[in-house]
C-alpha cells in the first residue's frame, strides 16, 4: 500500500465543456442545446458521413460520436449539420481566457479543443475560500460568457481531477465533484469494466481479465512486480494510477524526445483496395511536406488502413539513412501493403505516421548513390515546398489528384479535416 502522505496533495481541476461542438452549434443557430435533437457530421451531403457530435436528446435516440449520418433517425424535430471548426475554436480560445483569470499560464493545460486542466493550488485563495467555490465560481463565469456548460473533476492530482470528471461529475446535477486520496478505496477501486478506467483500453481490459483483475481495486492490489514481468513499465503506471498515485506537475511541461508527424482520415465512401493507392499517396505527399518544412527525414515509417467491418492492415519499416522523399515513402508502404492486405475488402480509414525523425545535416553522403541526381531531387522538393507555402496546397499537385479516388481537393481549407 503507498503511503499518501509522502504524494504531492494540490488541487487539480480537470474541466470539460459538456457536449461542446453540438452545444455551439446549438447556439450558433439559437437553439437550445437541452431540448434541440441535433447531429454534427462530417458533410450533411454524405449519408456514410460520421457524427462528430451529438446533444443529449439525439444521444437518447442512440446517435453518439462515431455513428453514421445513414442511421440518424428523421423527422421535422432532428437537425443534422456540418461542423464550423472556426467557430469552435473561438469558443475554445474564449473559455481558455476566462480560466487564464484564475490561474497564471504555467498551470494551466489545454487537453483537447473541449478539456483542460488547471492547477489552482496557489491561487484559489484569491477568488474563494475552497477549491469547490472556486469550481461553481468558474462554472458560472463560463456560462454567463459562453452559454456553455461545463463539468469539473477536482482532485489531488492530474489523474484524480480527470478520472472523478468522466466517472461521476459529468453525471451528477450540480456538474462538479472532488475526489481526494482518502475517497480512492469507495470513489476510484469499484470502477469496472477497466475499460472505463484512464489509460486502459479493450485490448488491454482483456489482458488483465485474463489473470482475474475485473475491477481498478483487483488493479490496485495486485503484485505489482507480476505486472512490470508482464507489461512493463505501463503495467507499473497501471498499478500506481488504480492507488490514485501520479505525479505529473501542470506546470512542468512535456517535451517530446520522439516527435511523430502523422496524418489519417476516416473515408467517405467505401473504398476499393487499388483506390487506396491515390489517398495514401496524398497522406504521405502532406506528411513528407511538413517534415521537410521542419529541414528533418524520417528513419521509421507506418501506415495503417482499416476495412469497413473494422480488420486492419499495417506495418512499420525502417529506412536507415532516412529520407524526405515522398516516393520513397511510397513505394516501401505500397510494395508491404500489397503483400498483406486483402484486395477484395472495402476499405474506410487509413493513417500514415513518420517517427524517429534526423536533421537533414546528420546525412552523409552515400557511394552506392547517385549524388548528383539526389542533389536535383533535392532543389526540385525544395521548390515543390515553396510553392506550396507561398500559393497554398493545391498549387502543386499530382495528377493522380484529379481522379475520382482523390481527397485532395476535398480537403483544401479544412480545419482538422472539417469545414470552418
Amino acid at each position: 500500500m503507498y503511503n499518501y502522505h509522502l504524494c504531492p496533495k494540490r488541487d487539480i481541476f480537470c474541466i470539460d465543456q459538456k457536449s461542446f461542438f453540438a452545444s455551439v452549434s446549438c447556439i450558433m443557430n439559437g437553439w437550445d442545446p437541452n431540448t434541440t435533437y441535433l447531429a454534427v457530421v462530417g458533410d450533411v451531403d454524405s449519408m456514410g458521413s460520421v457524427v462528430l457530435a451529438a446533444t443529449p436528446k439525439m444521444k437518447e435516440l442512440g446517435i453518439k460520436t462515431g455513428s453514421r449520418h445513414f442511421e440518424i433517425p428523421k423527422g421535422e424535430h432532428i437537425k443534422v449539420i456540418n461542423p464550423s471548426m472556426k467557430t469552435y475554436l473561438t469558443y475554445s480560445k474564449r473559455i481558455t481566457e476566462i480560466a487564464l483569470q484564475y490561474v497564471a499560464p504555467e498551470d494551466f493545460h489545454q487537453y483537447s479543443i473541449d478539456e483542460f486542466f488547471m492547477d489552482v493550488t496557489d491561487s484559489y485563495h484569491l477568488f474563494a475560500e475552497t477549491p469547490y467555490a472556486l469550481a461553481e465560481m468558474l462554472k458560472a463565469h463560463i456560462y454567463r460568457e459562453t452559454k456553455i456548460d461545463c463539468a469539473i473533476g477536482i482532485g489531488d492530482n492530474v489523474l484524480l481531477s480527470k478520472v472523478s470528471l468522466d466517472i461521476e461529475a459529468k453525471k451528477m446535477p450540480s456538474g462538479i465533484t472532488e475526489w481526494r486520496y482518502h475517497d480512492i478505496p469507495a470513489k476510484l477501486w469499484p470502477i469496472t469494466p477497466l475499460r472505463d478506467f484512464f489509460g486502459i483500453n479493450k485490448r488491454s481490459e482483456k489482458k488483465l481479465n485474463q489473470r482475474g483483475i475485473f475491477t481498478v481495486k483487483d488493479l490496485a492490489l495486485y503484485p505489482v512486480e507480476y505486472l512490470k514481468r508482464d507489461f512493463g513499465v505501463i503495467g507499473i503506471d497501471w498499478h500506481m494510477h488504480a492507488n490514485g498515485i501520479d505525479f505529473s506537475k501542470l506546470s512542468e511541461k512535456y517535451n517530446a524526445k520522439s516527435p511523430t508527424i502523422a496524418k489519417s482520415q476516416i473515408l467517405m465512401r467505401d473504398y476499393q483496395f487499388h483506390e487506396l493507392y491515390v489517398v495514401l499517396l496524398e497522406h504521405v505527399d502532406e506528411v513528407i511536406h511538413r517534415l521537410r518544412l521542419m529541414n528533418k527525414r524520417a528513419r521509421t515509417i507506418h501506415f495503417q488502413v482499416s476495412t469497413k467491418f473494422g480488420k486492419s492492415y499495417g506495418k512499420q519499416f525502417t529506412i536507415d539513412e532516412g529520407t524526405h522523399d515522398e516516393n520513397e515513402v511510397m513505394f516501401g508502404i505500397w510494395m508491404r501493403l500489397t503483400k498483406i492486405a486483402d484486395t477484395d475488402a472495402l476499405y474506410r480509414t487509413i493513417s500514415v505516421s513518420l517517427t524517429n525523425l534526423i536533421r537533414n545535416d546528420y546525412i552523409q553522403g552515400n557511394l552506392f548513390k547517385d549524388n548528383e541526381k539526389e542533389y536535383k531531387r533535392d532543389q526540385l522538393l525544395k521548390t515543390i515546398d515553396e510553392l506550396k507555402v507561398k500559393y497554398g496546397t493545391l498549387s502543386v499537385m499530382r495528377a493522380l489528384s484529379m481522379t475520382e479516388a482523390s481527397t485532395l481537393k476535398l480537403r483544401e481549407g479544412l480545419i482538422a479535416g472539417h469545414k470552418r
